[in-house]
C-alpha cells in the first residue's frame, strides 16, 4: 500500500506520450521495500509501458569522498542486478544530477523519484521539475511517517514529535507489497547499463581518495538485510539496558545502509515489530531510535534552512555558550591534532580510531565525542564547525540527517537546559568521570587503543 500523504506532484505538468517511466533514484538505493520504484511499476503498468531506472553519479556530491562512495557503489552494483530480475534496467550517468535526469526524460511518459531531505536534494528535484517536459512525482519512502504528515513545523523536541508519530503510525507500520512489472524493456539497454563492479562505477569520477574504504562493513540491501537478522537474533533483546555501553556493543549497524537507502527504515520497523521473545522494553527502545529520533532528524533538516549551521542551535543554547565564550578551556587543540586522535583523553582517542578506521562509531560514544569538541576548541563555533567536519568526512553514514541533527544535539539542538558549567553553561555535559562510572570502558580502548592517527588530509575551517 503506499499512502497518498507520500505522492507529491511537482510540476503539474501532464504525463506524455512516452516510450517508458523513468524512476530517478537517488535517496532510495534499493530494488526492494522502495514506495518510489512500487509507485513507477504501478503507473508503468497503468500506461502499458516499461520502467527505465536512471542513478546519476557525481564527482561533486558535497562533501563525498572515495569511502562514502565505495560503500554506495558496492549497494548500487547490488541493486541492478536485484532490478534485472525484475526486468527493469538501470542506466548509469555521470555529471548533474537534474541534467543529466532532465535529458533522459526526454522520451519518458511520466518520472519519479524518492524524496531527499537536505537542501540539495531538494534543489535539484525543483531544477528537474522545472525543466522535464512531463510529470514529475516524488514519492516519499525513506521515512516511516512522512515528513510532513508527522509534524507540520519544526519540532522543539522528541517529546512533541514523539505523541504525533505514535497516532500516526497504525496507518503507516505497514508492508509495501511488490508489484509484477507487465512490460519489460526490450531492447536491452545496453549504452550506460550499471556494470558489474563498484570500481567500473566509479572509474569515471575524479574523487577525494584520502579517506579510503573501510573493509568492516560491506555496502548493499543483502548485507544490511544479513545485519538486520543478526541483530534481532543477537543484540535486541539485550538493546534496551545495553545500548549505551560501548564495552559491550550490541546495535544495529544499520545507519549507513539507512543512509544511502540500502534498507528501508519501514522494512526495519516491522521486523523488529514482528521479532518474537523480545521484551517489549528492548522493542520500545530499538524503535524510538529508528522511529522517533531518526524522523526528529528528518523534520530538523527538512524545516530548518540553516541545519548545517550554528544558528541552526536553539536561542537558549547560544545564548548560553555566548556567555560562556571566555571561559578558560582544560585544554585547547588544534583540528589536526583531534583528526589524528591525539588528545589526553585515552576514551576519545578510542572514539575517534573507531571512526576513522571503520567509518561508523557507537552511539554514545559519539555523544561524548562532540561534547569534548566543545570542550576543547577556541569557540563553541569552531567547535560547531569541526565536529561536522569530523563525521561528515569519516563517518558512512555522514552528511545525513541523524549527523546534522546528532552534531547540533551535542550543542543544544533537542535538549533542555541543564544546571550551570564552565564552557558548556546550562548546554549538557559528558565527561570522562561518567563513562567510567557507567561503563567499563577498558573493554573499549582494547578494541581501538588509544595512539594517533596518521591523517592525510584536514579540513575544518569555520565557515
Amino acid at each position: 500500500m503506499i499512502q497518498q500523504e507520500r505522492i507529491r506532484d511537482l510540476n503539474g505538468k501532464a504525463t506524455a506520450r512516452g516510450s517508458y517511466v523513468l524512476y530517478w533514484m537517488q535517496a532510495a538505493q534499493r530494488a526492494g521495500d522502495n514506495h518510489a520504484l512500487e509507485y513507477a511499476v504501478g503507473a508503468a503498468n497503468d500506461l502499458d509501458l516499461p520502467v527505465l531506472v536512471v542513478f546519476v553519479l557525481t564527482g561533486d556530491y558535497p562533501e563525498a569522498n572515495l569511502r562514502h562512495c565505495a560503500f554506495m557503489a558496492e549497494g548500487l552494483v547490488e541493486t541492478a542486478s536485484d532490478l534485472k530480475k525484475r526486468g527493469i534496467p538501470m542506466m548509469i550517468r555521470y555529471g548533474d544530477p537534474h541534467g543529466e535526469v532532465a535529458a533522459t526524460a526526454g522520451k519518458a511518459a511520466l518520472v519519479v523519484t524518492d524524496r531527499g531531505y537536505l537542501r540539495h536534494q531538494r534543489l535539484w528535484r525543483e531544477r528537474l521539475a522545472a525543466a522535464a517536459p512531463c510529470r514529475v512525482v516524488e514519492v516519499e519512502t525513506d521515512a516511516v511517517v512522512p515528513v510532513a504528515e508527522a509534524y507540520g513545523r519544526e519540532a522543539y523536541s522528541a517529546a512533541a514529535l514523539r505523541p504525533r508519530l505514535e497516532r500516526l503510525l497504525p496507518r503507516y507500520l505497514l508492508p509495501l507489497k511488490e508489484t509484477t512489472l507487465r512490460k519489460k524493456f526490450t531492447p536491452p539497454l545496453t549504452d550506460g547499463e550499471a556494470g558489474t563492479s563498484a570500481r567500473e562505477l566509479l572509474a569515471p569520477l575524479r574523487l577525494d581518495s584520502s579517506v579510503g574504504p573501510v573493509t568492516s562493513l560491506k555496502g548493499g540491501a543483502r548485507e544490511a538485510l544479513r545485519l538486520l537478522e543478526g541483530f534481532i537474533e543477537h543484540g535486541l533483546a539485550r538493546y534496551g539496558r545495553e545500548r549505551n555501553n560501548p564495552a559491550a556493543p550490541c546495535t544495529s549497524r544499520l545507519s549507513p545502509y539507512l543512509h544511502f537507502g540500502q534498507i528501508s527504515p519501514l522494512r526495519v520497523a516491522l521486523a523488529v515489530t514482528g521479532a518474537g521473545g523480545v521484551p517489549e522494553e528492548a522493542r520500545g527502545a530499538f524503535l524510538e531510535e529508528l522511529i522517533v529520533r531518526r524522523e526528529l532528524s528528518l523534520n530538523f533538516v527538512y524545516y530548518q534552512d540553516l541545519y548545517d549551521r550554528y544558528e541552526a542551535l536553539p536561542s537558549w543554547a547560544r545564548e548560553t555558550l555566548e556567555a560562556h565564550r571566555h571561559d578558560p578551556r582544560p585544554y585547547l587543540y588544534r583540528f589536526e591534532e583531534l583528526e589524528g586522535a591525539r588528545t589526553h583523553d585515552p576514551y576519545w582517542n578510542a572514539a575517534q580510531r573507531e571512526l576513522v578506521e571503520t567509518g561508523v562509531m557507537h552511539p554514545y560514544m559519539r555523544m561524548y565525542w562532540g561534547k569534548q569538541i566543545l570542550a576543547w576548541s577556541p569557540s563553541p563555533e569552531e567547535a560547531f564547525y569541526r565536529a561536522l567536519a569530523l563525521n561528515n568526512r569519516y563517518a558512512l553514514d555522514g552528511r545525513d540527517p541523524n549527523s546534522y541533527a546528532g552534531v547540533a544535539w551535542c550543542f543544544g539542538k533537542h535538549d533542555r537546559p541543564w544546571p550551570r558549567r564552565p564552557v558548556f553553561g546550562t548546554v549538557r555535559q559528558m565527561n570522562a568521570a561518567g563513562l567510567r562510572r557507567k561503563f567499563p570502558m577498558e573493554g573499549y580502548l582494547h578494541r581501538f587503543g588509544t595512539g594517533g592517527l596518521p591523517v592525510v588530509h584536514s579540513t575544518g575551517k569555520s565557515k
